[in-house]
């Protein structure tokens, strides 16, 4: 019996006629409705007809996780009085409740493009309501824009809703063809938001690593919560780690339940969640309670105010969770669990000066993630760059060129056309990661159907921590365990063997080590490593990575990287998840990336030359080049010469001073006189160079080479300009004692002249050296510095009287006039002036 009474009471029925109206109008719609309103629920009801007063349509319902969609169906059931599998069912990766009755489908948005890309026209289908659009999954945005192709080209009769409680709803109607807007008005029960920030500040989250004092500061402030308030208490954590932390400091409460919901939860615990408890409970959740979910009993939500969001380090093929900050929007979601039933409350973690600073939505999965997946769908969909799918953001065309690269490698694109081969048809197909689908195909011919699929299905969901780095072990651990990871593991084992078929490869009786070394090299083989001593390897790609202490991995001569994460700030790679290696197999899994050649390069500080084979950047055989070929010596020291600079030639001091009063003159006058800095000279090499160049094998060659003569070919000798050198920049100049100083062309903007203060008596304008007058260095008799003018009759007018006061007590046998610039200059003293 429908339980019409519950239906009545949910808030979003107020917005059902203009949903309706809208859709009606426009075969699509953005409903925006607040937590607890009823909007997965009583709307996906309504718009099949289960309700009655309206037409009967078929309802597929798109939620962003398994626990959600389970949930949300028997939630629908319930509310009509029957079971799941009647008229309302659900279709999750493994498990399907759906019956010849069924009008209502929740699915995974992962399901959904399975669905799509085997039915185009979703046959039989009226309605498509995409929950929760807001936390911009990839499967869901990419969903929505298969739909709108549909909609465009197949059936434009088929009706859009895109659903959220918190979401950008302008951008969606926008993407929905400028579709109208049903907001429906939330939930009347006020939630209390009370800033709870540390007392003392804790370190920001880095990487994975979460600051054990915040998770210690939440753990107290659930405490602080189950004093001051009742009803049970919903702690959001970021992750399952800090999750079993927080139980860990919590578990002396006293008759109070402390149940950990996550992706990986028992559906058991996921099912309590769900129901009414006996006692007060507290219930620690990742994300995936922010968002169709409701917990009966919450009146209080604890925020840490972090989410975990994946990352892609593209250049080495790595990615990665890290913890950031929660959204604004994530942060209103999570309040809204505490307003569901009654007026409730909220602690946040953090400051209320910090709520502005935080992103208003959570960054779009398509901006940061690997796009492998998304790549071979939009290419089995025939848009093979995704350039004409309706998207709310375009992907990174750098993160978008590397997946493409990477489906090219696993011969799932063609590479003349980049469209999609029979090959990549069939690896999207099979619910997998490219990467895995081909690990599964190619491993199931080498190994058998079931025992290929045994290592896929590890490698698809990763196993707990607990089960250790080592692939092979993790494997017996999961056919043994009766954990809920063992359980959802043999249902994927059930299912990738059917995929595959149970015939498509001879079983061999290889043993667990060897399976998995060579199913994860076949979906890694960039990541195929070899040891380099004391728990470090070298992966093909070229990364550095390291096992974590008292790995049973460490012997292992090679290595097949299976699950590996860069931590920030870190130049290794950490390897959570591996298998041990042989090097036959190493070699067959990464054979593309196999190579052999002469290898002529500038390392340590000289020419090295060598016969090299290798495997990536992984050296497998190496020997000395006695005869190497000169194009590639020469290109080795123009390496050198790169970064090590000109230094590596022979220079004198009459060479330097030349690459001087060159580059005064460059920067003086321009042309035709050479730019002679570091990088014009490595720039015209051949020029000066050469023929010496060409006749150099090593660094103790370029140290032979004279740089003041290879200097001179570059003077402007063709249009006679270079015989002026002497008179444009002249090496020395005549001073009125009869002295010729050596000009100091050191700084290139202005020539500088060291010489005695009394060589200079009698000169009242200063020497200029093309059109620049020099910085003369007036020194005392004993050649220490006693003033700096480039205004010589300045000083003797203002700046003598000082220096004559100061100085000709202390040299008394030199000559110091009242009025130098009447004086006659000298280089002697008084006394040699008497004679």
């Amino acid at each position: 019996m429908i339980r019409s009474d519950l239906l009545e009471q949910l808030p979003v029925r107020g917005a059902v006629p203009a949903l309706h109206g809208a859709l009606d109008d426009h075969g699509a719609a953005v409903l925006c409705a607040p937590p607890g309103t009823g909007k997965t629920t009583l709307v996906p009801l309504e718009l099949a007809g289960l309700l009655g007063g309206s037409e009967q349509r078929r309802v597929v319902v798109a939620e962003p996780r398994r626990i959600a969609a389970r949930a949300a169906a028997r939630r629908m059931a319930w509310l009509l009085g029957e079971k799941p599998g009647d008229s309302v069912g659900f279709t999750v990766r493994g498990e399907r409740v759906v019956g010849p009755r069924t009008r209502v489908e929740v699915v995974t948005t992962g399901v959904l493009l399975q669905r799509l890309q085997r039915d185009q026209e979703l046959a039989g289908v009226d309605v498509v309501v995409l929950d929760e659009c807001h936390e911009r999954h990839l499967d869901a945005d990419t969903v929505a824009a298969f739909l709108l192709d549909v909609r465009a080209a197949l059936r434009p009769e088929l009706r859009l809703v895109a659903a959220s409680a918190t979401t950008d709803a302008e951008g969606w109607a926008r993407l929905l063809g400028d579709a109208p807007v049903v907001e429906a008005q939330g939930v009347a029960y006020p939630v209390e938001v009370v800033w709870a920030p540390p007392a003392r500040p804790v370190r920001p989250p880095h990487g994975m690593r979460v600051d054990p004092a915040l998770l210690s500061h939440v753990a107290a402030t659930v405490r602080r919560a189950l004093a001051e308030r009742d009803g049970d208490v919903l702690c959001f954590l970021p992750g399952v780690g800090e999750i079993a932390r927080v139980a860990g400091q919590l578990g002396d409460l006293g008759g109070v339940e402390v149940l950990q919901v996550h992706g990986r939860a028992p559906a058991a615990v996921q099912d309590a969640v769900l129901a009414p408890g006996a006692g007060r409970r507290v219930v620690l959740a990742t994300s995936v309670a922010e968002s169709s979910l409701t917990v009966p009993g919450v009146r209080v939500v604890v925020d840490s105010g972090l989410a975990r969001e994946p990352r892609t380090d593209h250049a080495r093929g790595l990615g990665a969770l890290t913890t950031v900050r929660a959204s604004q929007a994530a942060g209103r979601q999570r309040a809204g669990r505490a307003g569901r039933e009654a007026p409730g409350a909220v602690y946040r973690c953090w400051a209320e000066a910090e709520q502005g600073r935080l992103p208003r939505f959570p960054a779009p999965e398509i901006k940061v993630a690997d796009l492998a997946a998304f790549a071979l769908q939009a290419a089995c969909w025939g848009d093979p760059d995704a350039s004409g799918l309706a998207l709310l953001d375009a992907p990174p065309a750098g993160a978008m060129a590397a997946a493409r690269e990477v489906l090219g490698a696993l011969g799932a694109l063609a590479p003349d056309t980049g469209r999609v081969t029979e090959r990549g048809a069939r690896m999207a197909r099979l619910g997998l990661h490219p990467r895995l689908a081909r690990a599964l195909l190619d491993g199931a011919v080498e190994v058998g159907a079931r025992a290929a699929a045994e290592a896929v299905a590890l490698l698809s969901e990763e196993p707990p921590r607990a089960y250790g780095d080592d692939l092979a072990a993790a494997l017996r651990s999961a056919r043994g365990g009766g954990d809920a990871y063992g359980a959802r593991w043999r249902q994927e084992v059930r299912r990738l063997t059917g995929a595959v078929g149970e015939k498509a490869g001879r079983a061999r009786s290889l043993g667990d080590d060897r399976v998995c070394g060579l199913v994860a090299s076949l979906a890694f083989p960039e990541r195929v490593a070899r040891a380099r001593g004391e728990g470090t390897f070298l992966m093909v790609s070229g990364t550095a990575a390291e096992l974590g202490a008292g790995s049973p991995l460490h012997a292992a001569p090679w290595l097949a990287v299976a699950v590996a994460d860069r931590p920030v700030g870190s130049a290794h790679a950490r390897v959570r998840l591996g298998a041990v290696l042989d090097e036959e197999t190493a070699l067959r899994a990464a054979a593309p990336l196999a190579s052999a050649g002469e290898e002529v390069v500038w390392a340590g500080g000289d020419v090295v030359a060598r016969s090299v084979r290798r495997l990536g950047a992984v050296e497998l055989a190496v020997r000395p080049l006695a005869k190497p070929d000169p194009g590639l010596v020469r290109a080795a020291l123009l390496t050198g010469l790169a970064e090590e600079g000109t230094a590596l030639l022979k220079w004198s001091a009459d060479a330097r001073e030349l690459q001087r009063r060159l580059a005064f003159l460059h920067r003086r006058l321009g042309a035709p006189w050479p730019d002679v800095a570091e990088s014009a000279l490595h720039a015209r090499v051949d020029e000066w160079l050469e023929p010496e160049l060409s006749k150099a094998r090593r660094r103790a060659d370029l140290a032979r080479i004279d740089a003041g003569q290879a200097l001179n070919r570059l003077l402007p000798w063709a249009g006679g300009a270079a015989a002026r050198l002497d008179e444009l920049a002249p090496e020395r100049l005549a001073v009125p004692s009869g002295s010729r100083i050596r000009v100091d062309y050191s700084d290139p903007g202005q020539p500088v002249l060291a010489v005695k203060l009394q060589e200079m008596f009698g000169l009242a304008r200063t020497p200029e050296i093309a059109g620049v007058p020099v910085l003369v260095h007036l020194l005392s008799p004993a050649g220490r510095p006693a003033a700096v003018t480039a205004d010589l009759a300045s000083f003797w007018r203002d700046g003598y009287r000082g220096v004559r006061a100061e100085l000709r007590g202390r040299y008394p046998k030199h000559p110091w006039p009242e009025d130098p610039a009447a004086a006659e200059p000298t280089r002697h003293t008084n006394a040699r002036l008497r004679r």
